[in-house]
């Protein structure tokens, strides 16, 4: 069913994905349904892309959270421009979103942090993402190091350098498989009014 606002259709999609995957959730620590490719490039348009965790989705944009002193951070600092893809293999469809994203506000990334569970605190702390190794020990020793520091601490406090992203779509486009390849696809263009342009593109 196509509605007239795409982020409705993301919700709609992805909670149908999450029916198909129910039986497996408990498998792994991030279900795969809220898995979703990010691409940033530089200045230059060199891309670069990585799977991250969707932590929320609103009629805003697409949150996720991170170190920002990570690559993509970096890249997004400088060049704003991103864009996600889903694939959810168990209903055989597809989102791809392209838009710009900006850093949340604190007071978000906060209410995010306080819903991880403890261990990914210490592990975002102890974790100098994207930057070079000494050794392969060298985490594990920055692991004990944080975990001692906050022993007995019954809350571990956000860093500054940790936090959420807001990836606000311009475009979407649904994709679901057709056994024949003759794919369904519907792309939402962002109007200048803020109100969205449906297509048909042929698969």
């Amino acid at each position: 069913m196509t509605t007239l606002n795409p982020l409705s259709q993301f919700t709609e999609w992805l909670e149908h994905a999450k029916l198909a995957e129910a039986p497996r959730r408990d498998l792994v620590t991030v279900p795969d349904t809220e898995a979703m490719t990010l691409c940033t490039s530089t200045p230059q348009g060199v891309p670069s892309a990585r799977l991250v965790a969707l932590k929320a989705v609103d009629t805003r944009g697409f949150v996720f959270c991170t170190n920002y002193k990570s690559r993509k951070s970096l890249e997004l600092d400088a060049n704003p421009h991103a864009a996600l893809v889903f694939y959810w293999s168990g209903v055989h469809r597809s989102v791809r979103v392209v838009g710009k994203a900006h850093r949340i506000s604190r007071a978000e990334s906060e209410e995010h942090w306080r819903a991880r569970p403890r261990e990914t605190y210490l592990g975002a702390w102890a974790s100098p993402q994207s930057r070079v190794l000494g050794d392969a020990g060298e985490v594990l020793q920055r692991l004990e190091n944080v975990s001692a520091h906050f022993e007995g601490m019954e809350e571990v406090q956000m860093p500054e350098f940790w936090g959420g992203w807001r990836v606000v779509p311009d475009e979407m486009e649904f994709w679901s498989g057709k056994a024949s390849r003759l794919h369904d696809r519907q792309r939402y263009l962002r109007q200048e009014n803020g109100e969205w342009k449906v297509d048909c593109l042929a698969p």
